[in-house]
């Protein structure tokens, strides 16, 4: 599909360009969207970092290298990455310094001369999170960010460490810039299922009437990594896995999920859904922690026949860390749709695959009318969205088995992009990027919705560090984390689930 937005012309600084952010997942979505026709004819990509190369050939090539590994198209030899590439530089500068941004005013002036046209610019922040206040005030007061309708600035998580250093970055945020010119970006937003889950409750008059707790038993997330922290063990001492994906990337599947229907695409409409789920979350008093959340961390093992070393032993992480590296937890909303549905999530590092799912699971059908043999395979309905590694929506009903008697067994409907649609997926820094550059933050998080979900987690993390763990380490890699996730679920006749192996990669 084409792209029929006629875009202004654009610039996006990419501050940390020369780290692995830009390497990985910028650049390489940023050239996708180049050969797909979706960026601005006139467009200038300039990486901003403190790495010296000695010309702007250099960091290009550096730049395909990353391409080259991590795309979803490979730069050459297709051709169309030297096309690219001529819209690429780099600017070594430091930036905390006041000149940086001098410098950056002017070069912005002299582009807008050479295209006779005021561009759309990006700031987008690829750099450790302690340094993006002090960035996003010097924007402010070179007065890079005036026009708040052309001037845009990107945070990457965790915005904050908790509700305190939170609210403090948005009130911050909020003297220096627009709400409208933030964008928070959650990249699993960006992922093609994620975004499916709005279209296939709202587009289709079959599910609708039944998402609600008359006909929900429960709903459980899972987002599996089967790596250990690598290098970011020192990150990872400041966040654990509470942080670092519950307070963002799960609250936000669950708020997909958990909403109420939108009367709009406005960006903001959908955004006041999501509040209004993340409010209406039940908070966790202190006593009530240990019966709802589990906490993990792994020790040495294998995984996938290599031998990998424990949390502990990581680079730059404590001897005695009391870090979580594995969370799973139930969660309650209060409201008249999802009244005492419990949610189930989990992640962890080192799990027994990489896999990103939700599964709704429905209530049971009455099957009194259906002789004994029936019952011994009676499965309830299911409904499972794959987010990643398969991307797909699977759907388990009741089919009687061919034969004389009535016997049911659980079958799978089955939508797979994959085998639905030609051509590639996008990757989720596409779809975010491109919203960016349109000026479109309806998958961004607003200022109260961050809060919220601290909000919820908050609770969690005051009464872990009151009582330190004793146990940890406390779960082997290529397992589902500690015993204590599965007696969490367990005690409600529940057990986690995951795709049928012949379908995993």
């Amino acid at each position: 599909m084409e792209n029929k937005k006629v875009l202004s012309p654009t610039i996006i600084f990419i501050f940390g360009g020369s780290g692995d952010l830009a390497n990985r997942k910028l650049i390489p979505a940023l050239y996708n969207l180049f050969i797909d026709k979706y960026l601005p004819e006139k467009f200038a990509v300039i990486g901003v970092g403190r790495t010296t190369f000695a010309s702007d050939n250099d960091y290009r090539d550096k730049l395909l290298e990353g391409v080259q590994q991590f795309s979803r198209r490979k730069g050459e030899p297709n051709g169309q990455w030297k096309s690219f590439a001529e819209h690429v530089s780099y600017h070594e500068l430091d930036l905390l310094n006041t000149e940086t941004y001098t410098s950056l005013a002017t070069w912005v002036n002299d582009k807008a001369k050479e295209w006779d046209a005021q561009p759309t610019v990006i700031f987008y922040l690829a750099v450790a999170p302690q340094l993006a206040p002090a960035i996003a005030v010097k924007l402010s007061e070179q007065k890079l960010c005036l026009d708040s309708t052309t001037r845009r600035i990107v945070f990457e998580k965790p915005f904050g460490h908790d509700l305190q250093s939170a609210d403090e970055l948005n009130k911050l945020l909020g003297t220096l810039f627009d709400e409208d010119q933030i964008f928070r970006i959650d990249h699993y937003l960006g992922k093609e299922t994620v975004q499916n889950i709005i279209a296939f409750r709202f587009a289709n008059a079959l599910f609708e009437p039944v998402w609600n707790s008359n006909y929900i038993d429960h709903v459980q997330i899972t987002a599996a990594e089967t790596v250990g922290v690598e290098d970011r063990g020192g990150y990872y001492e400041q966040a654990g896995a509470l942080r670092d994906m519950v307070q963002n990337h799960i609250l936000q599947l669950l708020c997909m999920v958990a909403m109420e229907a939108p009367i709009s695409f406005e960006a903001n409409e959908i955004r006041n859904k999501k509040v209004d789920v993340l409010n209406a979350i039940r908070k966790l008093d202190p006593e009530d922690v240990h019966a709802h959340t589990v906490r993990g961390q792994y020790s040495a093992g294998w995984i996938k026949g290599k031998q990998v070393q424990a949390y502990r032993q990581e680079k730059s992480v404590s001897p005695q860390s009391p870090v979580d590296t594995f969370v799973a937890a139930k969660f309650y909303i209060d409201n008249w749709r999802w009244q005492n549905v419990p949610f189930y999530v989990r992640t962890g590092k080192y799990l027994h695959e990489k896999t990103t799912l939700i599964t709704i699971h429905f209530k049971e059908a009455p099957h009194y009318s259906f002789p004994g043999e029936a019952a011994e395979t009676w499965r309830p309905n299911r409904l499972t969205f794959s987010i990643q590694p398969e991307t797909s929506i699977r759907m388990r009903f009741q089919a009687k088995r061919p034969g004389p008697n009535m016997i049911l067994n659980p079958v799978d409907m089955v939508f797979n992009y994959a085998e639905a649609y030609d051509g590639y997926e996008p990757e989720a820094y596409e779809t975010l990027l491109q919203d960016v550059i349109e000026g479109d933050p309806t998958l961004f998080m607003r200022a109260d919705q961050v809060e919220a979900a601290w909000k919820v987690i908050t609770p969690i993390l005051e009464a872990w560090q009151s009582r330190p763990p004793i146990d940890f380490p406390n779960y082997s890699p290529d397992g589902w984390g500690p015993e204590d996730a599965e007696a969490l679920i367990a005690r409600d006749g529940h057990n986690w689930v995951s795709l049928p192996s012949k379908n995993k990669e």
